[in-house]
């Protein structure tokens, strides 16, 4: 039998993909102290590892395929190919930036004023590009952890992957530049990328993946509703394409269903209700598949 070899990263993303990965239908179980997850697909074999390992692991062919974040695809130089970006973080559905942080009561505005300062952080090949791009001159030391902590004794700045800012807070720390944003990706080798059973294995998973994502954002809507006000209700809807309406069993009734923004789902049952819907239900989703 075929199989695909799939790398999923360990630590800070690995709940979120595997949660993902449960919306998209697979069912990834993890025994205890256990680098081997068992997946409900007789054709995947999974390896879980740190998300810093997975380009290289890639790239020399161990795995088919993985799953990491662009930073860490950026950082190892690794020669894969980028098939698929999911915009999914351990905390939602956005990006995380590298950035240079320095404390609130420096002097410093801009990278500029890095000039022969020393920079703590884990992505130092990644952080010493931007600073020769930039024309900076500076010391760039790995960190093994607590980055947020070196300065300003151990550190004058630090370049750090942030999702909200608030661990940088939190530590007296501010902002001054953003080095890169970073999404995870899903890759491929270039041997297994031109093998068309395991492409189209990954192009597979990564529709249902991408449906999962998709469908975080979104919730459906039931309601019953009388015939004269349906098209008050319809100029109410926002949807992927048209609302369905069905007949119900009571001359002058339809049903309405629709898929809208999670976001917007709170004030817009009220004025459905409002508008004369009745018998509303709200229910989540799995996979939208456009």
């Amino acid at each position: 039998m075929s199989k695909i070899k799939l790398g999923l990263p360990a630590g800070s993303l690995q709940d979120s993909t595997l949660e993902m990965f449960r919306k998209a239908g697979y069912n990834i179980r993890i025994g205890e102290r256990s680098y081997y997850p068992y997946v409900d697909d007789e054709e995947i074999e999974c390896v879980l590892m740190r998300a810093q390992e997975i380009p290289k692991y890639v790239e020399d062919r161990v795995l088919d395929v993985g799953l990491t974040g662009k930073d860490w695809i950026t950082e190892t130089g690794a020669d894969v190919e980028e098939v698929a970006e999911l915009t999914y973080s351990k905390r939602g559905l956005r990006p995380v930036r590298l950035v240079l942080a320095v404390p609130q009561d420096s002097t410093f505005q801009s990278v500029r004023d890095l000039q022969g300062k020393r920079i703590a952080t884990e992505l130092v090949q990644t952080t010493r590009r931007y600073l020769q791009d930039q024309g900076i001159e500076a010391t760039v030391l790995f960190s093994w952890g607590a980055t947020e902590v070196k300065p300003p004794l151990l550190a004058d700045a630090i370049a750090e992957l942030t999702e909200t800012g608030r661990s940088l807070k939190a530590n007296s720390l501010r902002i001054i530049e953003t080095i890169m944003i970073s999404t995870p990706r899903v890759i491929m080798n270039r041997e297994s990328g031109r093998d068309p059973w395991k492409r189209k294995k990954v192009e597979n998973m990564i529709t249902l993946l991408r449906g999962a994502l998709l469908a975080e954002q979104k919730v459906g809507l039931k309601m019953n509703v009388f015939a004269d006000d349906l098209d008050r209700i319809l100029q109410l809807l926002p949807a992927l394409r048209k609302p369905t309406i069905s007949n119900l069993s009571e001359d002058g009734w339809v049903a309405v269903e629709v898929i809208v923004d999670d976001r917007l789902v709170r004030e817009l049952i009220c004025r459905l209700k409002d508008a004369g819907a009745e018998g509303i239900i709200e229910y989540p989703l799995n996979k939208i598949i456009p």
